[in-house]
């Protein structure tokens, strides 16, 4: 089942999500329509609270890269960074949550981070690249951030009437979204 991407300006984006546990009603199959939702909108990673859900769970999938080789598919429940290191790089993020805005982001090259799997094997990985990129992304949606929070102050009120354009549903997409400030039906 496909969800619908919660929009830039609900609430549910700026919380700091709560951890789950291995009772958690049908964790799989919200995993895999989570992955489903993800893969429909185009996207490499899409955190819980993109579907409505204060959770701490994410799913990443960075797909082949240009020669074959095979990407980095991984499902994080309660994730915690525990280092960041390397020289911050600049690259131009964008979010499912925040269509047709996309600005360059200051980010750490690697990563160490612990985390449960779907299977609830506790993982702890070293991750560098794009790989530490997507997954920082979507720890951030889990620590209530969006990518727009790391922006300086200037560069914010420069998008400040696209973002409430966005809350509002003024912006279109080829996925299914939920508008916190919509005030008629599309």
């Amino acid at each position: 089942m496909k969800f619908p991407i919660v929009a830039y300006g609900d609430p549910v984006l700026k919380k700091v999500c709560k951890n789950i546990d291995q009772e958690y009603p049908e964790l799989q199959q919200l995993v895999d329509d989570m992955f489903e939702t993800m893969y429909a909108a185009s996207g490499v990673g899409l955190a819980a609270p993109q579907v409505g859900l204060p959770i701490r769970l994410f799913v990443v999938d960075t797909g082949a890269d240009e020669d074959g080789k095979e990407g980095f598919k991984r499902v994080f429940i309660n994730a915690e960074i525990v280092d960041e290191s390397g020289d911050e790089w600049a690259f131009n993020e964008g979010c499912l949550s925040i269509p047709d805005i996309r600005e360059d982001v200051m980010r750490k090259p690697t990563i160490l981070i612990k985390y449960y799997d779907e299977l609830w094997v506790l993982h702890q990985e070293k991750v560098s690249g794009m790989a530490a990129r997507v997954i920082q992304h979507e720890y951030d949606h889990i620590e209530g951030k969006l990518f727009t929070d790391k922006l300086s102050l200037l560069r914010k009120r420069m998008l400040k009437s696209k973002l409430d354009n966005i809350a509002k549903g003024n912006v279109h997409t080829d996925y299914k979204m939920r508008f916190p400030k919509q005030t008629k039906k599309r």
